[in-house]
């Protein structure tokens, strides 16, 4: 596991994962009886033509005019699902921002910083990583940006 190699701190939650749930990540901090605002969602995007990361909270909506200017591009768009399974190795549901077939780009919410720790997905449905947000942007090397349109 890329934390492991890392030498960083982490602790594995397992949840019953639900694919009927209209948010995965809300369902994921309700199962694990956490607030939605540290359990963050791993989106693969593309910004211009480089595919990306973006890890929000999951109770928020990601700004694709942020993400673009976040990643130097003129506009950005969700990435199809099977285009992120296929990119990440992941399935959707369980892509992690850690351990992707291929690294790319990463931009965390800026929002995680003043968070003693994040949950984010740890590669499978059903499984999460909790770990300091500082611990995942050495991680992933993560850029920190406002990520999400909004106040929560």
């Amino acid at each position: 596991m890329a934390l492991e190699k890392a030498g960083k701190p982490f602790e594995l939650l397992r949840y019953e994962y639900d694919p009927d749930a209209p948010s995965i990540g809300l369902q994921a901090a309700q199962a694990l009886g956490l607030a939605p605002s540290v359990v963050f969602k791993t989106l693969m995007v593309v910004a211009g033509d480089e595919p990306c990361i973006a890890i929000i909270p999951s109770d928020q909506e990601l700004s694709l005019k942020a993400i673009a200017a976040a990643a130097g591009k003129k506009s950005a768009a969700m990435m199809r699902p099977a285009d992120a399974e296929r990119i990440s190795g992941y399935h959707v549901g369980g892509i992690s921002p850690l351990g992707q077939k291929k690294r790319l780009r990463c931009f965390l919410d800026s929002s995680a910083m003043a968070l003693p720790f994040l949950v984010v997905n740890g590669g499978q449905r059903g499984l999460q990583i909790k770990l300091a947000p500082d611990d995942l942007v050495a991680a992933a090397s993560a850029a920190v940006s406002a990520l999400t349109g909004g106040e929560r």
